[in-house]
């Protein structure tokens, strides 16, 4: 006879609709033996997960989006269960585990409603497509049976510490002037930072190669949202591809630079979303009520605005840097050295993503929310007059 978990399955996760998971939930409520296999399966599509090119932040994003808080807590329980089986994780992995949702309550619902929500998840993860990988899938290089986690290979730059603590002060102001000179530090000092690891790497004729990752661009308003990361990436010396159907942007670029872009759209993020509920509430308080138009038009503005402010701010540091020389001899290395990696980043997005269309992009139909995105895109310290942006995909 077939297994009860095999028959649930074959229930539940190849048909669409609920009635096959109410048969597979059926099943399994009525067999509580069936509970360590079920969680056992569980694990191995959180394996086949990684080995189509997702990272743990993506899964939880995806499952939170299409399906629900409960189920994302389902598959960080399932997460944290398989990654534990690994001695070493590839970089990223640690900060994304340590960021996952709490796990269900002990006192689950009833056995039921458990399983549904189980197969649920179960389905989406079965049906998860192939995405371009952003770095290898967890291994264990010392062989099965050694659980021992192994500590990260280095801390974090202190420049790096330094920029999040200029971030994190903006984000707490509530003095627009200061945010903006915090916020327009920060972004020189991500510059500087990039300008001395392409000097480096150009004088020790380093091997390292771009890299990815992925950051989470979500509803409402994720175009505007994607506008600004592809904004933040451009700046930094990182290419940006949004995937809208599946709720993230792949960051292309040397691994300092990924590391600022994701510190600086987050931070931006915070900082243009609190202008916003401000700004409405302004409006509202005058009688508005066009709330969706407003916000949609506020991003708009706000990401465009932005992206000219932080390519200005780029430029004006390289061209500071070169014309110093850096105290030495930089001035002469400097502009063929960024020159290489930003070849050397275009080239790794075009293999990544071969077939790609760029999608201008406008519709802000709200005069006052643009407005007022602009002003708080210039608050923020980092846009100008300038053309339309597009946006690839």
């Amino acid at each position: 006879m077939e297994p009860v978990i095999d028959q649930a399955f074959a229930a539940a996760l190849y048909s669409d609709g609920d009635a096959g998971l109410d048969t597979g939930a059926s099943l399994l409520a009525a067999d509580p033996s069936a509970d360590a296999e079920l969680l056992r399966r569980g694990e191995e599509f959180v394996r086949r997960a990684w080995d189509r090119g997702w990272l743990p932040a993506d899964v939880v994003r995806l499952v939170r989006r299409e399906l629900d808080g409960t189920r994302a807590g389902i598959a960080a329980a399932l997460i944290t269960a398989e990654t534990g089986r690994y001695a070493r994780l590839p970089p990223r992995w640690s900060a994304q585990l340590a960021e996952l949702p709490a796990p269900p309550p002990p006192n689950r619902p009833d056995r039921f409603s458990y399983a549904s929500a189980v197969l649920d998840l179960y389905r989406l993860l079965l049906r998860l497509p192939a995405v371009e990988p952003v770095g290898p899938p967890p291994g264990d290089p010392f062989g099965p049976g050694r659980p021992t986690r192994l500590p990260p290979a280095h801390d974090e730059p202190r420049m790096l510490t330094r920029i999040r603590a200029l971030l994190a002060k903006a984000e707490a102001t509530g003095f627009p002037e200061e945010a903006e000179a915090l916020t327009t530090k920060a972004q020189e000092l991500m510059a500087r930072h990039s300008i001395d690891e392409a000097l480096l790497a150009a004088r020790t004729h380093s091997a390292a190669a771009p890299g990815a990752c992925r950051i989470g661009v979500d509803a409402p308003y994720e175009t505007a949202k994607a506008i600004l990361l592809d904004a933040v990436a451009s700046a930094n010396r990182c290419h940006a591809v949004w995937n809208s159907d599946l709720g993230f942007s792949t960051v292309v670029g040397f691994e300092p630079d990924l590391e600022s872009v994701e510190l600086l759209y987050t931070s931006l993020l915070v900082q243009g979303t609190a202008a916003m509920t401000k700004a409405e509430a302004g409006q509202r308080a005058g009688g508005r009520k066009r709330t969706k138009t407003f916000r949609q038009s506020f991003l708009m503005a706000y990401a465009q605005r932005l992206g000219r402010r932080l390519a200005s701010d780029t430029a004006r540091v390289t061209a500071a840097s070169t014309a110093s020389g850096g105290g030495g001899d930089a001035a002469p290395d400097l502009l063929p050295a960024l020159a290489a990696r930003d070849i050397a980043v275009t080239d790794a997005a075009e293999r990544m993503f071969p077939r790609t269309t760029s999608t201008r992009v406008r519709g802000a139909t709200d005069p006052d929310g643009w407005t007022h995105g602009t002003e708080a895109a210039d608050r923020a310290r980092t846009g100008g007059p300038g053309r339309d942006r597009g946006i690839t995909r």
